[in-house]
């Protein structure tokens, strides 16, 4: 920001994330839930979000602060998707179980006070968050001079749900195991969206499940060179 500031670049849409809100106090969650967090990830966030506040105060610096939730599937043409080394995200840890490259899917804890045990997170499609960081760097050449909103598409589906339509999209079985829960996961983590339709005009588009795992799953088939045995 300090390099910014000497550039004399004064406008930033800063990617931050749902873990600053922490474990949820009202479901779904609005940018006014109280900012708790409880991972290291979700405090460096929030750390920056609050510098991001004071520069705008002091430098005449323009913010847009994207919440993310869980942003997933891969671009619709099939060219650009996700890979990471380790692999953490749920999505991804399931197709590359159907692809079999790796053995099973780890479930951690069925026993979550969900309609069926399992974890319920709200998935974003990665070209519903491109969209909105356009829409975000517009608000600021406009004139907005800071906005924090959260992305994701307002609908929740359990981890139980997301196996059960990757087992459908890629016809394969997906052998799961359920594991004890995770320390510091929420059972239920479902966006209130409403503000960035307010302020930017966005909404997410693409939120049917098959299709955020078929984008996924159509990344994977064509860039698995070299990935397994």
């Amino acid at each position: 920001l300090e390099e910014m500031r000497r550039a004399d670049c004064r406008r930033i849409v800063f990617s931050s994330t749902c873990a600053t809100y922490g474990d949820p106090v009202t479901t779904p969650m609005d940018e006014e839930h109280p900012q708790l967090p409880v991972s290291p990830y979700g405090r460096t966030k929030l750390h920056i979000e609050h510098i991001l506040g004071d520069f705008v105060d002091a430098y005449g610096f323009s913010a847009a602060v994207l919440r993310y939730f869980n942003a997933a599937g891969a671009s619709r043409d099939g060219r650009c998707g996700e890979r990471h080394d380790p692999e953490t995200h749920l999505i991804p840890l399931v197709l590359e179980a159907a692809a079999g490259l790796r053995e099973e899917i780890l479930v951690f804890g069925d026993d979550w006070p969900t309609p069926d045990g399992t974890a319920v997170r709200d998935y974003i499609h990665v070209e519903d968050l491109a969209d909105a960081h356009v829409a975000a760097l517009a608000a600021l050449l406009d004139g907005t001079r800071h906005l924090a909103c959260n992305l994701g598409t307002g609908r929740g589906h359990s981890v139980q749900e997301v196996i059960d339509v990757a087992r459908r999209v890629t016809g394969a079985p997906i052998p799961a195991r359920i594991v004890e829960r995770r320390a510091g996961d929420p059972a239920v983590l479902v966006c209130a969206p409403r503000r960035a339709l307010d302020q930017l005009g966005w909404a997410a588009r693409i939120t049917d499940l098959d299709d955020i795992v078929g984008d996924a799953w159509n990344f994977l088939r064509a860039h698995t060179e070299g990935r397994s045995d």
